[in-house]
């Protein structure tokens, strides 16, 4: 899938979009479509504006079952077999499995305007999950449901029963996220999600 447009539908400030290649920390990595079990990868496009210094699934670029991608650049990975997680789609279920998950990174704002460039990927949205990622704006405020961008991938991947083991182990805020959404260990009784 090509994904282009002018620079002036893009920037409201005048300067052009960054051209990059894929962002994966594996040279490999967009070659294949599969992650080690053999399921779609997860695809994360990431805004260029996104702050890497602020962005939640960075730690995961160096993780084989991701494929990243700078946003306008083309996905070099066939999404036809995706669904993309979003707000007002039917709720993400066991039934999508076999499907990969497309994920846009970014502030909400750069969000909606990667948007339009996936409509042709089917949305799921996530049952309710709680939030425990610390976030703070003076400027715009989340929607009720926002879910830092690891949540999301969390609770999705969770969903479609596919290995999150170890996905949560960067983050101080992991514990709290795990016991508030009813996923911690203690809670199940099994070790590592």
């Amino acid at each position: 899938m090509t994904v282009s447009k002018s620079t002036s539908q893009f920037d409201n400030d005048r300067r052009t979009m960054p051209s990059a290649a894929p962002c994966s920390a594996d040279p490999c990595a967009a070659d294949s479509p599969l992650a080690r079990d053999g399921k779609p990868a997860t695809v994360i496009v990431v805004h260029p504006r996104e702050r890497r210094a602020k962005c939640s699934v960075e730690p995961l670029r160096q993780h084989s079952d991701f494929r990243f991608f700078t946003f306008p650049n083309e996905v070099t990975i066939d999404l036809s077999n995706y669904v993309q997680l979003g707000l007002g789609g039917p709720v993400l279920s066991e039934d999508d499995a076999d499907r990969g998950l497309l994920l846009l990174d970014g502030t909400w704002r750069l969000a909606l305007r990667m948007a339009p460039f996936y409509r042709h990927i089917p949305v799921r949205s996530l049952p309710i999950i709680h939030t425990a990622y610390p976030r703070r704006s003076s400027v715009f405020d989340d929607p009720g449901e926002g879910l830092a961008t690891i949540e999301a991938l969390f609770a999705g991947l969770k969903i479609l029963g596919r290995n999150t083991k170890g996905l949560l182990d960067h983050y101080y805020w992991r514990d709290r996220f795990l016991d508030i959404n009813g996923w911690s260990e203690k809670q199940n009784g099994v070790s590592e999600l």
